[in-house]
């Protein structure tokens, strides 16, 4: 099957400096990716390249065959969903949540104007998915931080993406809301006809057990780059944050922690 994603040779400079890059890497139909790595890695700017929020210096990205550049970049954006704790911080605290949802369709950050019977019904077909529909009334600012993520999951699905975009999806969830929201995060993943999905994160306890492949990114460049089973040693994940690590992995949930004699 052709990749939902590909990304060639690319780089990015700034004020001379390199970045990230050179990197070249795809995702499969089906596969979940999860990139992690340091800060100062490269990941913020892989993202911003991968969301079109930064031109590369170099390279080339695909998305269902489309490049970046060269395809009707409104049209193509649409096929990526995108789930950012900086999206959060636009919406007006008084948009309600069933509207939030069904801004997923056009595009728009806050909606302006009213559903159409339509787009309603969409949006809450999709809250039913997200377990979400008792919030649809309220507004953004009453929401818990747990009820938020899963509303704007929903608002990147509404139009049926090929790839997910989730970008440090726990950030901001106390412990409790954390571990419900990942063990709804995997039941999503694991359904029938989901998208491909690609993940961000610092916290390997983040990663879904439904997790297929890891990127691992250190200076702007790979490190391990494959299946989760072949990324996720110790001693690679010692190369891509500078320091001796111990691994583990109970009941699925990955623990990674520094030798305190380093």
């Amino acid at each position: 099957m052709s990749a939902v994603l590909e990304v060639c040779e690319l780089t990015v400079r700034r004020g001379g400096t390199r970045v990230l890059g050179p990197l070249s890497w795809s995702v499969q139909p089906g596969q979940m990716w999860s990139i992690i790595g340091p800060n100062g890695s490269g990941k913020t700017s892989l993202l911003s390249c991968l969301t079109g929020l930064l031109n590369a210096t170099a390279g080339s990205i695909r998305v269902l065959g489309e490049t970046y550049g060269e395809s009707d970049w409104i049209g193509l954006r649409r096929r990526i969903g995108i789930v950012s704790s900086s999206l959060r911080q636009f919406i007006d605290d008084d948009e309600p949540a069933l509207n939030v949802l069904g801004s997923g369709i056009s595009g728009q950050i806050n909606y302006w104007g009213r559903l159409n019977s339509a787009e309603a019904a969409a949006a809450r077909a999709i809250a039913r998915r997200m377990q979400c529909s008792a919030v649809l009334d309220r507004p953004w600012a009453v929401l818990s931080q747990g009820e938020r993520q899963r509303v704007l999951i929903g608002r990147a699905l509404i139009s049926q993406p090929a790839l997910l975009i989730l970008d440090e999806p726990c950030a901001g969830l106390d412990p409790v809301a954390r571990q419900r929201f990942l063990v709804f995060l995997q039941r999503l993943i694991a359904a029938p006809r989901s998208p491909s999905v690609v993940l961000v994160t610092h916290h390997l306890e983040e990663i879904p057990s439904a997790c297929t492949h890891v990127l691992a990114l250190r200076g702007g460049r790979p490190v391990g780059c494959g299946p989760m089973r072949e990324v996720l040693t110790a001693p690679l994940l010692s190369q891509a944050f500078g320091a001796p690590v111990t691994l583990s992995c109970s009941r699925g949930e990955w623990r990674m922690q520094a030798n305190s004699d380093t």
